[in-house]
């Protein structure tokens, strides 16, 4: 089972010895936020993925799908959503992509 995406972030950011302070800096965000970040109270914002990416040297395709996940899980989980639920949006991002809509842009 993989952690939350802000355990996720703390655990980078130990495995590297930054502060939550020299961190937060980098990113340009102060440590408050970056606590709440770590500790799942506030999500990252999404612009910060490319930065977060350069920092620790990750691939940014695979840190936007750590993110990603993380934020679809935890909706399923708050609304209590069965995994019917995402069977179904499995089934329909099939349908986007066969319908040839450019991903980012949906023309409902």
């Amino acid at each position: 089972m993989k952690e939350s995406f802000g355990e996720y972030i703390r655990k980078l950011r130990n495995e590297k010895g930054f502060t939550l302070t020299q961190l937060a800096a980098q990113l340009d965000i102060d440590s408050a936020n970056l606590s709440k970040i770590e500790t799942g109270k506030r999500e990252l914002d999404e612009r910060k993925l490319t930065k977060l990416s350069e920092i620790f040297s990750l691939n940014e395709g695979d840190l936007k799908e750590e993110y990603f996940s993380d934020k679809i899980a935890r909706k399923l989980y708050e609304t209590n959503c069965s995994e019917k639920t995402l069977a179904l949006a499995e089934q329909k991002i099939r349908y986007y992509k066969q319908k040839g809509t450019k991903q980012g842009e949906l023309n409902l």
